[in-house]
C-alpha cells in the first residue's frame, strides 16, 4: 500500500510523468494505491479557485478505472488523532494527508519537501 499526495494525482491525471523521479516512478507500480479523503477535498478545492479544470470526482473516478487507485477507508477520528501531531505545518490538507498514511505506517509518495523532512515513510 502507497498513498500518493495531492499534486502526484494532479500529475497522474494530467499524464504528466516526467514530472515524477524515477523511484516515484517505482513507487507507482503498487497494486494498492490509495488517496486520503482529503486529497479529494483538496482538488476539489483547487478547482473552485481555477488551479484544476476538472472536479475532484472526475479526476478521481478516472484514475480509479485507469490505475486503481482508491480512497482509503480508515476512521475519520483515527486520521483527526493522528493529525495532531503534526505541528510542523499549517496546511489542514498536508496534515491529514500525513496523518492517513501514518496510521497504516504506510508510505506517503510526495514531492513535497516538509513533508519529507517530518514523516519518516515519505518517498519521492
Amino acid at each position: 500500500m502507497i498513498f500518493l499526495d495531492t499534486h502526484a494525482v494532479v500529475w497522474l491525471y494530467q499524464k504528466d510523468k516526467d514530472r515524477f523521479s524515477d523511484l516515484a516512478l517505482q513507487l507507482l507500480e503498487s497494486d494498492d494505491l490509495r488517496i486520503s479523503p482529503a486529497v479529494s477535498l483538496e482538488l476539489e478545492y483547487l478547482y473552485e479557485i481555477g488551479r484544476l479544470t476538472e472536479r475532484s470526482r472526475t479526476i478521481l473516478s478516472w484514475l480509479g478505472r485507469s490505475i486503481r487507485l482508491r480512497e482509503d477507508d480508515a476512521a475519520f477520528t483515527a486520521v483527526v488523532e493522528a493529525s495532531l501531531d503534526a505541528s510542523w505545518t499549517r496546511d489542514p490538507f498536508d496534515r491529514l494527508i500525513v496523518a492517513q498514511a501514518s496510521i497504516h505506517d504506510a508510505p506517503l509518495l510526495s514531492k513535497d519537501r516538509t513533508i519529507r523532512n517530518h514523516y519518516r515513510h515519505a518517498r519521492w
